[in-house]
């Protein structure tokens, strides 16, 4: 533990958090907590009363606050360089190998992530600072178990990093006797180490934003990017970012959110699979909006098809990109059926947003960026993008953001099991150090477990009968936990014995099965890290 000027860090500084947590990074990552740790926490208490008000029944609308702004003419700032040809965007965690290969797909950007996609270790979080770092300046490297070398190629992708949200803290570096803010940390630690390399390379210090609900979250990052900037004396507008719409809540505000940020952005993205869960979360108390099983509930649903319509209209009028979401499905290089199958609806979803007007996508695999680049270039063909395309024609209202009891399917046995299955996979990944795991030929990370617990909660709590007439009860689902548990293990075998099994399955028997909906599974399972 080392400890001066009021900031203290609770693990031994060798290794890369010697070289990550230098005195000067420290103090600069302590400035901003000082600065707008308070801010943070005031906002979070706000998602606690709108929780409230919507347990109350007050439905979200657009803000009539606000309304000056959405009637308002105005721009983001010209977003120009590396950040104009975003087509295709590939995503994962900061892991060596990963970013190597990330950055050598083929993709047009690789979204770095810290956040969904990254178990929150200390080595973790300290190891990818450093890949982050190297691979700027182009010495990373990695050698496989087999000998083989990964080297970066000549061309490689921009890189945006996405730290982890307001709500989550960094439990082993305190300010002033307090754990620090995890979106201070990864922001910090990143813009003080990268941003002059990034600039100097004639990149930028770009970043996506996670979780916000609102404007005034927006607003809270807006000033911490001033902040930053001026600090190290780099122009202010350098820093571009592009906020995840992934809350239902954030829907209702897109347009407050890419103006409080309207010097810093590049945009929103439609996060399909936290705003899916967000919507069950926020609306949880409302049966007449309970949602069938997960694999029903697709891009063409009329909720998601007015959110993401809506997001669209809403970046082409103001100047902002518009990014697609992401094709978590997996090519099978060992079973050609899978892959064609994966392949023929991610073409299908990429030819929709790109027909839709979105400027841009993400992948979770490489074998997926030939499909997905082909259904951008058909649309775009040689210009960067289609901020041309303004959709008039659309007209989204709250009751269409809110129509998740239109959403056609079932709840049916086998969708309660694939629920209980996959939440209790992940979690056992989760906690062995992997954030984006393999499941089923799905790419599965935090948000797609949240959606699984979530659905349980849900379907308990409001009475739910599945398609066969078993009612969804916390009894039933757990005697299920048991059940999935033993099919797990007899299809891994020896290797069941290297996962967390016990710390997994309480973990999703206490946000699935709880009497209180807790916000985010990775909030408790944090505290079974070291």
């Amino acid at each position: 533990m080392t400890s001066t000027d009021g900031i203290e860090v609770r693990r031994p500084l060798e290794g890369a958090a010697g070289e990550v947590l230098t005195p000067d990074a420290l103090a600069f990552v302590a400035r901003l907590q000082r600065a707008f740790g308070a801010r943070r926490l005031e906002l979070l208490d706000r998602r606690v009363q709108r929780q409230r008000d919507l347990d109350a029944g007050h439905l979200p609308d657009f803000l009539p606050e606000t309304a000056h702004v959405r009637a308002g003419d105005w721009h983001v700032a010209p977003i120009t360089g590396d950040l104009e040809n975003r087509r295709v965007e590939i995503t994962g965690p900061i892991e060596r190998k990963m970013v190597i290969n990330a950055l050598n797909s083929g993709a047009s950007c690789f979204m770095a992530d810290i956040e969904d996609a990254l178990t929150p270790t200390w080595d973790n979080l300290m190891e990818g600072q450093v890949n982050l770092s190297e691979a700027i300046d182009r010495v990373i490297s990695f050698t496989g178990p087999d000998g083989r070398v990964y080297r970066l190629n000549d061309q490689v992708a921009t890189i945006l990093v996405r730290p982890r949200g307001w709500h989550l803290h960094e439990k082993h570096v305190l300010v002033d006797g307090a754990p620090v803010s995890a979106s201070l940390f990864d922001f910090g630690l990143h813009f003080f180490r990268n941003a002059r390399r990034l600039l100097a390379r004639g990149s930028g210090p770009y970043f996506y934003l996670p979780k916000l609900e609102g404007h005034l979250e927006a607003r809270l990052w807006n000033d911490v990017f001033v902040a930053a900037q001026d600090a190290l004396e780099i122009p202010r507008g350098t820093i571009k970012a592009t906020v995840l719409i992934e809350t239902i809540l954030g829907a209702f505000e897109m347009d407050e959110i890419l103006y409080e940020l309207r010097d810093h952005s590049a945009g929103l993205n439609a996060g399909r699979w936290d705003y899916i869960f967000s919507a069950i979360k926020k609306l949880r108390s409302r049966p007449e909006m309970v949602l069938p099983d997960r694999a029903a509930v697709a891009m063409t649903v009329p909720f998601m098809r007015a959110y993401t319509e809506l997001l669209v209209q809403t970046c082409h009028k103001r100047g902002a990109f518009a990014m697609g979401g992401m094709a978590a499905f997996i090519p099978n290089r060992r079973d050609p059926e899978v892959t064609n199958a994966a392949l023929a609806r991610v073409r299908d979803d990429k030819e929709r947003e790109s027909r839709d007007g979105f400027d841009g996508t993400w992948v979770a695999h490489p074998d997926l960026i030939p499909t997905a680049m082909a259904a951008f270039d058909a649309v775009l063909g040689d210009r960067p993008n289609q901020l041309d395309r303004q959709r008039p024609d659309v007209h989204v209202t709250a009751a269409e953001l809110l129509a998740l009891g239109k959403t056609p399917g079932q709840v049916t046995e086998a969708g309660v099991r694939l629920n209980v299955s996959v939440g209790l996979q992940y979690v056992a990944a989760w906690l062995g150090g992997s954030g984006a795991v393999a499941i089923n030929n799905l790419m599965e990370d935090a948000a797609t477990a949240e959606i699984s617990r979530a659905q349980v909660w849900q379907w308990i709590h409001n009475g739910v009968t599945t398609a066969e007439g078993t009612p969804v009860t916390a009894a039933w689902v757990d005697g299920l936990v048991g059940e999935e548990l033993s099919k797990i293990a007899t299809a891994m075998g020896a290797a069941y014995g290297r996962f967390r099994w016990d710390d997994a399955a309480r973990i999703f028997r206490d946000v699935a099965l709880g009497e209180t909906f807790q916000d985010f599974l990775t909030i408790p399972a944090y505290d079974l890290l070291d």
